[in-house]
C-alpha cells in the first residue's frame, strides 16, 4: 500500500461538505457511503440534490427509470431546471470573477455585474432571433465574456460550444462546422509569453467557410476601441452591454442540450459529445461541493483554454457562491513564476493545473514556497495526465506541505470525472485518492473480470447522469456505442489502463490505445515516463511500441534541456532506473533525441501520431494537434531501421 503523504486534520474532516453529507446519509465512512451511492443510485443522486440545493422549476416523475442498457436509462425523467439559474444564485458586490492576463491586465466583476452582463447578453441574443436548440459556437480565450456568453445562452436554451484561439482554420470548420452555429463569438487576437497574436485573418476565414454563421460577436481583446465594421453583420461586445434588461431562465427539459464538447480529433474527424442540463450540473456540484469542498469562501482557479472540458467544469464554480479567478497566456510567463504570484495576490484555495505543468516546474527547478505566500492554497487538482509519484515529492516538499493534493482522471467524455478528490481521505503517494460517488468503476482484465491490485481497463458498470446525452448527427447513436460499449457488451469502457488499489484508490498507467505490449504483456506508458521524469537532463519524452520482428519494441523519444547531449552512458542510466523500478520488459529497445514531442491543444502528448509516423501510416486530421510540424523528426529514422 503506497506511503501516506496527506491526511486532513480532524477539524477540517468534520467541517467538510462530504462529511456532513456522510453523516446525514447514516454511513460511518467513505467506502459505505460510495457502495449505496452506486447500488442505490436513484436515493443518492435525490440526496445529492437535496444536499446542493438544485431547484427544479417542475419536479421530476421519478430519480430514474432503467431501460435495456445504460444510454436508454432516463434520469429525473419529467423534470425541468436552468443551468444558468444555479451558477447566478448569488448576489451583491462580492467578486464572482477575477480575470487576469500577462502583464498587469486585471478584471473583476461583482456577482451583480455579473447578473447585469448576462441579462444584457441574453436579451440581444434573443433580439437577433436565437432560440432554444440554436447552436453559439466561441473562437475565445479563457476570459470573462466567455462566461457570460456561456451563461447568457444557457439562459435561453441555446447550446454552447468553444474551443481556444490559438487553433488553426481547419481545425475550428472541423469542430463548428459540423454543428452549423448561426452565432460566432471571436476575439480580435490573444496574448501568449508576451507576444501579441492577431486573429482577424482567422476570424474571417472560419465565418467564410461555415454557411450557417449569420452573425459574429467580436470581443476586441488587443484593441480595445476597434473601429466598428457596419458590414457583415458585426456585433461588438461593447454594444450588448448597454441596456438593462431583466434576468430570465427558460425552464428546460433535464436532458435539454447545454455543451457540445468536441473528441480530441487526432484519429480521424472530432466526434461532437453533447451533454445535457440536469447531468452537467448535478455531476459538477456533486465534485466541486463534496469531493472538493468548495464553497462560498473559495477561490477557484484552473489553468485551462476555452476548449478543454476543465473549462466547462471550471466555470460551474460560481454554482458554489465561490469566486472565479480566470488567467489567459502562458504558464510560463516571468520565468514560470506567473501562476504562483497569481495564487498570491488573489488569494487562491483551490489551485488546478496539468500534470505536466506540476512536472515542468519542477524541472525548470522552480520552488513555489520560496516565490510566493501560498497559505491560502488548501486543495491542487491535478489532471490531464497521471500525476508521477515523484511530483507527489515534489509538491508537498517544494509547494506545500499542508495541502490536499488531489490527482483526479475523467475526460470529455463525461465532462467530470470517475476518480476523484476527498477531504476525508488520506492521499497517497502515486495514486489518485477514490472512486467518485455514484460511478460504478471497475477494472476489466483481458478475460472481462473485475479484479483489485490487477491493471486492466477502466469501465463504468452502471449509468450516471453526466453521460453523453447523444453525439450530434448520430441519429441511431452508432458512433456513440462504437465509442465506449463495443468492446464490453452494454458496459462502458473508458480507454484508461489502469488500477484499483487496495485502499480503494487508482494508479491509472496511461491510455489503453497507447499500452505497450512487448513480448504479450501489457505495459502503461505512465509507468515509463514517471521513471524518465527523475533525469534533470529531460524535459519531456514520449514513448510508443513499434511493430518489429513479428513483436513489439519500445521507443523513448526525449527531448533533453538546451545544453545536453543524449550520450551512450545517459542512455546506460536511464534503462538501468527503468529496469530497476519497474520490469525488465519496460526497458525501451531504442532511446532517440528530438526537437519536439507533438501535443494536443489542451496539452495532451499525442502517442498514436509519433506511433503513425513511425511506421509510416497516414496521420488524420493534425489540425487537433498544436505543433503538427514536428511529427517529421519522427519519419524515416535511420536508427530505428537498424536491428536492436
Amino acid at each position: 500500500m503506497s506511503q501516506i503523504v496527506w491526511q486532513g486534520s480532524q477539524s477540517r474532516i468534520e467541517k467538510s461538505a462530504m462529511y456532513r453529507f456522510m453523516q446525514l446519509q447514516g454511513f460511518q465512512n467513505y467506502n459505505e457511503l460510495y457502495e449505496w451511492s452506486i447500488n442505490q443510485r436513484d436515493f443518492f443522486w435525490e440526496a445529492l440534490v437535496d444536499f446542493c440545493n438544485i431547484r427544479f422549476s417542475k419536479k421530476p416523475e421519478m430519480n430514474l427509470i432503467e431501460g435495456a442498457d445504460m444510454v436508454s436509462d432516463l434520469w429525473f425523467p419529467g423534470a425541468e431546471l436552468n443551468f444558468a439559474e444555479h451558477l447566478l444564485t448569488c448576489k451583491g458586490s462580492r467578486a464572482a470573477i477575477i480575470f487576469r492576463g500577462e502583464g498587469n491586465r486585471r478584471k473583476e466583476i461583482s456577482f451583480d455585474q455579473l447578473r447585469f452582463q448576462v441579462a444584457s447578453v441574453a436579451h440581444h441574443l434573443k433580439a437577433i432571433g436565437l432560440r432554444r436548440n440554436d447552436c453559439v459556437a466561441a473562437f475565445l480565450p479563457n476570459c470573462p465574456e466567455a462566461i457570460i456568453a456561456m451563461l447568457a445562452c444557457s439562459s435561453i436554451g441555446v447550446i454552447w460550444s468553444s474551443c481556444s484561439p490559438d487553433f488553426g482554420v481547419e481545425g475550428v470548420v472541423d469542430r463548428f462546422g459540423q454543428i452549423e452555429p448561426k452565432l460566432f463569438l471571436a476575439v480580435d487576437g490573444y496574448s501568449y509569453n508576451g507576444k501579441e497574436i492577431d486573429t482577424s485573418s482567422t476570424v474571417k476565414s472560419i465565418v467564410e467557410l461555415i454557411p450557417s454563421i449569420k452573425d459574429t460577436i467580436i470581443i476586441p481583446f488587443l484593441d480595445e476601441f476597434p473601429k466598428h465594421d457596419t458590414k457583415n453583420n458585426i456585433i461588438y461586445w461593447s454594444d450588448l452591454i448597454k441596456e438593462k434588461a431583466t434576468l430570465e431562465f427558460t425552464s428546460l427539459p433535464f436532458d435539454h442540450p447545454l455543451y457540445i464538447l468536441f473528441s480530441s480529433g487526432t484519429t480521424g474527424l472530432p466526434k461532437c459529445i453533447v451533454h445535457g442540463v440536469g447531468g452537467t450540473l448535478l455531476q459538477h456540484m456533486k465534485e466541486h461541493v463534496l469531493h472538493y469542498d468548495i464553497g462560498m469562501e473559495d477561490r477557484l482557479f484552473y489553468f485551462t483554454t476555452c476548449g478543454w472540458m476543465m473549462w466547462n467544469w471550471m466555470v460551474t464554480g460560481l454554482a458554489t457562491g465561490s469566486t472565479l479567478v480566470i488567467y489567459d497566456g502562458s504558464p510560463f510567463y516571468r520565468e514560470g513564476e506567473i501562476l504562483w504570484d497569481l495564487a498570491e495576490s488573489e488569494k487562491i484555495s483551490v489551485f488546478g493545473v496539468s500534470a505536466k505543468y506540476i512536472s515542468a516546474q519542477e524541472k525548470a527547478e522552480i520552488i513555489p514556497k520560496n516565490i510566493a505566500n501560498l497559505s491560502s492554497i488548501k486543495t491542487i487538482l491535478s489532471t490531464g495526465s497521471p500525476l508521477a509519484p515523484e511530483s507527489f515529492d515534489y509538491v508537498y516538499r517544494d509547494i506545500k506541505s499542508d495541502i490536499q493534493l488531489s490527482s483526479v482522471s475523467g475526460g470529455t467524455d463525461i465532462i467530470s470525472c470517475f476518480v476523484s478528490g476527498n477531504p476525508i481521505l488520506p492521499v497517497r503517494r502515486g495514486e489518485l485518492q477514490c472512486l467518485g460517488l455514484g460511478m460504478a468503476v471497475e477494472i476489466y482484465d483481458d478475460h472481462g473480470a473485475s479484479v483489485i491490485e490487477e491493471n486492466g481497463e477502466l469501465v463504468c458498470t452502471k449509468s450516471f447522469p453526466s453521460m453523453p446525452i447523444y453525439f450530434w448527427n448520430d441519429t441511431k447513436n452508432e458512433k456513440y456505442h462504437a465509442a465506449y460499449f463495443e468492446r464490453y457488451n452494454g458496459i462502458w469502457c473508458q480507454g484508461d489502463f489502469a488500477m484499483i488499489t487496495r485502499s480503494g484508490g487508482m494508479v491509472i498507467h496511461g491510455r489503453s490505445d497507447t499500452v505497450l505490449n512487448p513480448g504479450g504483456v501489457r505495459i502503461g506508458t505512465a509507468d515509463i515516463y514517471s521513471q524518465v521524469e527523475k533525469f534533470d537532463q529531460v524535459i519531456e519524452s514520449v514513448v510508443i511500441g513499434q511493430n518489429w520482428d513479428y513483436d513489439v519494441r519500445i521507443i523513448l523519444f526525449l527531448v533533453l534541456r538546451d545544453d545536453e547531449i543524449l550520450t551512450v552512458k545517459l542512455k546506460e542510466k536511464i534503462c538501468d532506473v527503468i529496469r530497476k523500478n519497474t520490469t525488465p520488459k519496460h526497458v525501451p529497445s531504442k532511446i532517440i533525441q528530438v526537437k519536439e514531442i507533438p501535443r494536443t491543444r489542451s496539452g495532451k502528448i499525442v502517442e498514436l501520431a509519433v506511433k503513425k509516423a513511425v511506421q509510416g501510416e497516414i496521420i488524420d486530421n493534425t489540425s487537433a494537434i498544436a505543433n503538427p510540424e514536428c511529427l517529421e523528426y519522427f519519419k524515416n529514422l535511420i536508427e530505428l531501421e537498424e536491428g536492436k
